[in-house]
């Protein structure tokens, strides 16, 4: 038997009994029955069973800088994984789940492979790009419904960066602070809620004046009162930032600093 029909029965052996010859392949074997493997469209996100591999490799190379501790963080969760371990906001694993251990599914040998080609490959060029967009998006629709004087990222808003990573094992919140953090939550959503409506009333109002072309002398008051309300909203911003820093420890501060991008 020649070279090239040794070369042809060993592919169809492969074939025959599962193997996978390619990395692309052993992705494919090992992973697609859960994982999305090409990049989903925005309107896809909301109907997938278990995240896209494009944000598999997205958020974990957000929380690992580094090539190697990426790395080490994959095969440790695909070996043993916890919620704690999660790099996905607790709001997302509560709506997938956490992974079964793929212990016994997968050799070390076959998720040295798998990890190193979703590592290369992911995330595409495209899903960067359209996370992007959502992030300027929410921000831009942010900015024009705030009710807030100070919209910057150094002023973040805390108790729904600590709620949307709960149970960060990195955060290792304990039940008594999060308690205190919800009755934070609680009371500066309460306080924003009674004001925001106020605002978006004034603001509305004020618009149809300047188009009417009434006089500012007139239109002043209700600047006033809009300048007003955003001073209150910001100053229940504040309260809500220093009170949760008072619940958190040093180690905690230090853990959650990279989510609000100080």
């Amino acid at each position: 038997m020649n070279l090239k029909k040794i070369s042809l029965t060993v592919a169809l052996l492969g074939l025959s009994f599962g193997y996978a010859s390619t990395p692309s392949e052993l992705l494919t074997k090992k992973c697609a029955s859960c994982h999305m493997l090409e990049s989903p469209k925005i309107g896809q996100l909301s109907s997938l069973s278990a995240p896209a591999m494009d944000a598999v490799a997205f958020h974990t190379k957000l929380a690992y800088p580094k090539a190697k501790d990426q790395k080490t963080f994959m095969i440790d969760y695909v070996l043993n994984p916890n919620a704690s371990k999660s790099v996905c906001e607790s709001n997302k694993v509560s709506k997938f789940g956490v992974m079964p251990s793929q212990k016994g599914n997968v050799t070390k040998e076959e998720l040295n492979i798998i990890i190193d080609y979703i590592l290369k490959t992911y995330p595409h060029t495209k899903f960067e790009k359209m996370i992007k967009n959502v992030q300027i998006s929410s921000k831009i629709n942010s900015l024009l419904n705030s009710p807030f004087l100070i919209n910057k990222e150094e002023f973040p808003h805390i108790t729904k960066i600590l709620i949307e990573n709960w149970d960060k094992e990195s955060i290792h919140l304990s039940p008594e602070q999060k308690t205190k953090l919800l009755k934070v939550r609680k009371e500066t959503m309460d306080g924003i809620k009674e004001i925001k409506p106020k605002i978006a009333k004034l603001e509305s109002e004020i618009l149809e004046m300047s188009v009417d072309g009434e006089e500012l002398k007139t239109i002043k008051p209700l600047v006033d009162e809009v300048a007003k309300l955003k001073s209150k909203g910001t100053m229940i911003h504040l309260k809500c930032i220093k009170d949760s820093i008072e619940i958190l420890d040093e180690k905690q501060l230090e853990a959650i600093l990279p989510f609000w991008g100080v």
